[in-house]
């Protein structure tokens, strides 16, 4: 197994539970490699939707991958504050350099004021019926749902802004080496 170098892209591959391919990241930079999760950052990056649409990223990203907790962590660098996109998703693998996730629909946007918001619940009622999601998924999804908002309001680990800003600091310094 190759080993991951920091400063390389990635490719990001988001799923569905029936397998086909929802969207794809065009390219991430690898900042740090964690026992238990990968840190990447992107500016600007391209993306390509399953119904062949195409958009970019509007703003610098910290993205936190884990290798066993059932989401991941977008932190968005406005410029205003930070905000945070939270996906309800599978525990990420990684495949040559394309790091991959199962995304189950639910979202938890949060917000600098220390609020948050649930979204895309009837999305996720539809896909659990349509896509026939185990009983042991949905367990799962809603109990990792729970355990992300109380991630988030600790201010720990993804949510704690000064280990981001660190992150990000790292992350406009490998872009500047770049250039």
């Amino acid at each position: 197994m190759r080993k991951m170098k920091i400063g390389d892209n990635y490719t990001i591959h988001c799923y569905k539970h029936d397998g086909h391919i929802y969207n794809s990241y065009e390219h991430s930079i690898l900042l740090d490699v964690k026992k238990d999760y990968i840190v990447l950052g992107n500016d600007k990056v391209k993306v390509m939707e399953e119904d062949g649409r195409v958009w970019y990223t509007k703003e610098p990203a910290i993205i936190f991958y884990y290798k066993n907790r059932w989401y991941n962590v977008i932190t968005q660098f406005k410029k205003n504050d930070i905000y945070y996109y939270c996906n309800i998703a599978s525990p990420t693998i990684l495949e040559g350099k394309v790091i991959k996730y199962i995304d189950y629909d639910l979202d938890l946007r949060c917000f600098p004021d220390g609020s948050y918001k649930i979204l895309d619940e009837s999305e996720y009622e539809y896909h659990k019926i349509k896509m026939s999601y185990p009983d042991e998924i949905d367990l799962i999804v809603k109990q990792e749902l729970k355990n992300l908002i109380k991630l988030y309001e600790s201010k720990k680990g993804p949510f704690d802004n000064e280990i981001v800003k660190k992150y990000y600091e790292k992350f406009m310094l490998i872009l500047s080496n770049k250039n």
